[in-house]
């Protein structure tokens, strides 16, 4: 039995009849007064893989995240460095789990390796005969990174020597989105071609591909679990799949417009999706079933995102503004508004309480989540930034802009 914790749950990995299974703990009434020891013994009552050889490991998890929850809160960022990363424009930035390194990939064919602490470049990933779109690493491991790119091809890095493990080829189009599961056994591409495909890592073997969507898929998604896999696409659809057998389980139908945005939330119950017709729908990840429309954006719905603990969401519109949504009442809690041009990239911190949007403007903003107030604008950039992340530990930011560089905030 392994055990990873992120600021809301617990996964617990575990292998069954020589299959590996996974299961998700919920913790979403930790505080940091919580009695740890009394909360694990409650826990255990339901769960019988948390047997009494690893129930001290469990109580120093909890009591770690409750440090977490304690950890201060009116943290000022101030730019720590500019990278000049690439010689043409950045397309995305993502970090490792830690933060200690993260990659940028650019319409230069590349994808680079960066160090966080002291913002020096470690490796360039060189081989895609075009730009390098979409990338991730294999979080919680981040000893993979997969690139995806408008050569039609996804590879699979090691992180630590930058060697090309496997190139994936059957794509008819360009890869413009792709995700590993949490596993870090799959790696899921979404392609121009209207397909997404399911790639296993190890044998570096196509293993199935997600035929039903009628016009590109632009972004993808799993769940915490492995065992569900979203695709949102040009069709005005999201579809949800069962990765196992490959097959379509729903289709959710609502949207007028095109997908921008799909998501699941912590423990799988629910998936978000956001759309060119200026609205974010809630749907019942098992059902597939609608629940709730949120409007009130006046324009485009770019990206949307569910905080780790599943209870709020976020939207970001080319209105220029961000809102916040309780994800039980389904009620706007506040407007995030300053910007002065669209935002195409909204995140929280893993706490949960703060919010970072990325803006045309050439600003990314800092906002509180719980108020909807500006905390802080974090200028500098010549140009657009059309990426933004925080580290896990939601102490350092990056910005990723059209003007060539990324910048990090510590």
């Amino acid at each position: 039995l392994s055990l990873f914790f992120f600021l809301k749950g617990i996964i617990l990995e575990y292998v069954q009849d020589g299959e590996p299974k996974t299961r998700s703990i919920d913790l979403l009434d930790l505080r940091p007064d919580t009695d740890a020891i009394a909360l694990v013994e409650e826990i255990r009552k339901g769960e019988p893989l948390i047997t009494a050889s690893c129930k001290e490991h469990v109580i120093h998890l909890v009591r770690r995240l409750q440090e977490k929850l304690e950890e201060k809160e009116d943290h000022k960022f101030y730019l720590f460095k500019v990278l000049r990363a690439h010689i043409l424009p950045l397309t995305n930035v993502a970090f490792n789990k830690s933060g200690s390194c993260f990659i940028t990939g650019s319409y230069d064919r590349t994808c680079k390796v960066w160090d966080t602490a002291s913002g020096e470049e470690l490796r360039t990933l060189e081989g895609h005969g075009n730009v390098v779109y979409a990338i991730a690493f294999n979080n919680p491991y981040g000893d993979k990174i997969a690139t995806g790119s408008f050569d039609k091809t996804c590879k699979l890095w090691s992180t630590e020597t930058g060697k090309c493990y496997h190139t994936f080829r059957g794509h008819s189009a360009e890869i413009v989105c792709l995700s590993f599961n949490l596993q870090s056994t799959l790696v899921a591409t979404g392609s121009m071609d209207t397909t997404a495909k399911l790639w296993d890592i190890e044998k570096g073997e196509e293993i199935v591909t997600l035929s039903g969507h009628s016009a590109e898929i632009i972004a993808l998604s799993f769940n915490t679990t492995g065992d569900r896999i979203i695709t949102g696409s040009f069709d005005h659809t999201v579809a949800v799949w069962d990765v196992g057998a490959g097959r379509m389980l729903h289709t959710l139908i609502g949207h007028r417009g095109e997908i921008s945005s799909a998501q699941f939330n912590w423990d799988c119950s629910l998936i978000v999706t956001g759309s060119m017709d200026k609205t974010c729908m809630l749907w019942n990840a098992m059902t597939g079933t609608h629940i709730a429309t949120l409007t009130g954006h006046s324009d485009e719905i770019l990206d949307v995102c569910f905080d780790y603990a599943g209870q709020r969401i976020a939207t970001a519109s080319a209105d220029g503004s961000a809102r916040v949504y309780n994800a039980e009442t389904k009620k706007c809690i506040a407007k995030l508004e300053g910007h002065g041009g669209e935002i195409s990239k909204v995140c929280f911190n893993p706490k949960g309480n703060r919010i970072l949007t990325a803006s045309s403007d050439k600003t990314a903003r800092l906002w509180d989540a719980a108020t909807g107030h500006c905390l802080q604008i974090l200028e500098g950039h010549t140009d657009e930034i059309f990426s933004c992340a925080f580290n896990y530990k939601g102490d350092i930011i990056i910005t990723g802009s059209k003007d060539n560089t990324c910048r990090i905030w510590h």
